[in-house]
């Protein structure tokens, strides 16, 4: 794949569920090409699509009609056990609600992707205190989730967003439950991965977090309703 080479591409990708006996038109017809190292914000009022279109840019939907290829792959029409293997080898999620193991340690909750794709332990653990210490957790290791503000459980999520080296990082909100001290320093974070060549997708509502994206998309009603780069 070359840099001249969307590094996502959704070919006019529906997602319909049925309510009882009427369609709800999530996606009603989505085409969008994202190419590496971009830095694209989705944004668009409730209802307009946004979770559905991030669900199936993370694998954990399909479309029910057009196409969707990362990395050049087409992953519309993989089975569940396929796309567990896509979602951990070829991207990173950060969540809002963190979604981390409470019982678990900081380093250990990193090194979750690591273990699903069958790296070596003293590999596993390596790799994640160093990403650790890079997002500025080489102190608190050997922590519980619990022990640590929201700001540093959201620096465990970068961290094991990136514990793959995705072609994708997919963030949902990723300031939504932090205080603003603490967004700055999530958003200052994103920024820095951007600046080294990362791609990220990033669901907001909040144009003033959107303004960190070099690319907007808006949504509405299921449609693409603007695509701005800046």
């Amino acid at each position: 794949m070359t840099a001249a080479e969307p590094i996502v591409r959704l070919d006019n990708v529906r997602r319909t569920y049925r309510m009882g006996e009427n369609d709800l038109h999530a996606l009603a017809g989505v085409s969008l090409d994202f190419y590496p190292g971009e830095y694209i914000a989705i944004m668009g009022p409730s209802g307009c699509g946004k979770s559905t279109l991030l669900n199936l840019l993370g694998c954990l939907d399909q479309p029910s009609s057009g196409r969707y290829l990362l990395g050049g792959e087409d992953v519309s029409t993989m089975d569940d056990d396929a796309l567990s293997q896509i979602r951990g080898a070829r991207l990173g999620f950060i969540f809002q609600s963190y979604n981390l193991i409470q019982q678990i340690t900081v380093v250990e909750n990193i090194e979750v992707p690591l273990f699903y794709q069958g790296v070596p332990e003293a590999r596993c653990r390596e790799v994640a205190i160093s990403l650790a210490q890079r997002v500025g957790l080489g102190e608190r290791l050997y922590h519980r989730p619990n022990e640590l503000s929201g700001g540093q459980q959201q620096r465990v999520g970068i961290a094991r967003a990136l514990v793959n080296d995705p072609l994708v990082i997919l963030a949902d909100e990723p300031t939504g439950n932090l205080d603003s001290r603490s967004g700055t320093d999530i958003l200052r974070m994103m920024d820095e991965l951007h600046a080294q060549g990362k791609t990220i997708i990033m669901v907001t509502h909040d144009p003033a977090i959107g303004e960190h994206a070099q690319r907007l998309v808006r949504l509405r009603d299921g449609v693409v309703e603007s695509d701005e780069r800046r």
